[in-house]
């Protein structure tokens, strides 16, 4: 793309990321650590570009999906770490703007400065993918809520500052009601927090453990038992964060398809890549939809639902196939990014709802499938 032809808002993006990516390299060099990938989004925080597309009232820019994809493009030519606060900018802090009190919405500012990194204390034991299913007690007391149970595959639960917590706080309501949220510092006495080793060897991921853990009255979001609305509400904010990944994928496959490692590949590898490339060009077209969409909320989600599927598997083949061009490199490490890339696909089908999970919303919700007797 020429400069004459970038997105405004990705041409003023473009020198900004470039003098703090100057810098990060000149202190961090290519680190993965946690300090370095917080000092670069408090540099993000510091520049205004912490969460471009949240509303210019709350911090922002108010970009849409299109501009900020288009900002997204840019984080990628630069190589950028990646965005840790994600979590809280694209999900958390959304729904504290929609739902929290005043005084709550001031870990909005927090959020975008990178003095807070916000985590979701979401999946539990035996229940990953059946999110009403939660078993985390907090019976409710005088002035708050004594908290008991356990989270898994808390993502950055190992540095996050704070977490948006769900539990449920009448054990006796039907499934999806008696559910609560509740804003938690991490470091509230009775919370423990181990890490989960992962195949690649990281630990992207912990455990969180409530014992008798003790929060405050204030720190409720929403009404009181309502905490399912309010849950539908936040994954509802993940539709833009899926386009946006997918877009990422497709990015990466066309890049890959036209380089000189392919060229050179053998005519079984080179039809693999044309076949990712194939796909590639579908998930585009699955994106530019649900852009088109993007305001009609049964469209929009239905298309999210089809664009995870999609992503999940195709981000396995392709890592698969960056392998296959490594060759025995990838297996003796000296082709690092293949390897890790390859071990960490697989949780692909995993993350933000189980391949079986997004087959049965993708039939029942969208098609209209019947449920099979249980």
């Amino acid at each position: 793309m020429n400069d004459d032809t970038i997105n405004p808002h990705a041409a003023e993006l473009r020198p900004i990321l470039e003098a703090i990516m100057e810098r990060h390299r000149e202190q961090w060099g290519d680190s993965t650590e946690w300090d370095a990938l917080a000092d670069f989004q408090r540099e993000l925080g510091k520049a205004g570009w912490g969460a471009p597309q949240w509303p210019v009232e709350i911090g922002g820019r108010g970009l849409g999906v299109v501009d900020t994809l288009a900002c997204d493009r840019e984080f990628a030519r630069v190589d950028a770490p990646n965005r840790v606060a994600v979590f809280g900018t694209n999900n958390v802090g959304p729904t504290i703007a929609a739902f929290g009190t005043d005084e709550q919405k001031v870990h909005l500012a927090a959020m975008l400065n990178g003095d807070e990194f916000w985590c979701q204390g979401f999946s539990e034991p035996d229940f990953g993918s059946d999110l009403a299913g939660l078993r985390t007690r907090a019976d409710i007391t005088e002035d708050g809520f004594l908290v008991n149970g356990q989270k898994v595959w808390t993502s950055i639960g190992m540095h996050a500052s704070h977490c948006m917590l769900l539990v449920r706080t009448d054990p006796d309501a039907p499934k999806h009601t008696g559910i609560s949220v509740l804003l938690v510092p991490m470091d509230t006495p009775g919370l423990t927090r181990r890490p989960i080793q992962q195949i690649n060897g990281e630990s992207e991921f912990a455990e969180l453990f409530f014992e008798d853990m003790f929060v405050p009255a204030s720190a409720l979001l929403g009404p009181l038992h309502e905490g399912w609305r309010i849950t539908m509400a936040t994954l509802g904010f993940e539709r833009a964060g899926v386009i946006s990944i997918a877009g990422k994928l497709a990015n990466d496959i066309k890049e890959l398809t036209f380089s000189p490692e392919v060229a050179g590949a053998s005519a079984t590898v080179r039809q693999q890549v044309m076949t990712l490339y194939s796909d590639a060009r579908i998930l585009e077209w699955m994106g530019e939809r649900a852009l088109a969409n993007i305001n009609d909320v049964a469209a929009a989600s239905a298309a999210a639902s089809l664009i995870k599927q999609t992503w999940s598997t195709l981000s396995k083949r392709y890592a698969e196939v960056r392998c296959d061009l490594a060759g025995l490199d990838a297996i003796a490490g000296l082709a690092p990014e293949a390897s890790r890339g390859l071990l960490t696909s697989r949780a692909s089908t995993i993350a933000g709802g189980t391949t079986e999970v997004m087959k049965n919303i993708l039939g029942e919700r969208n098609l209209g499938l019947p449920r099979e007797p249980r």
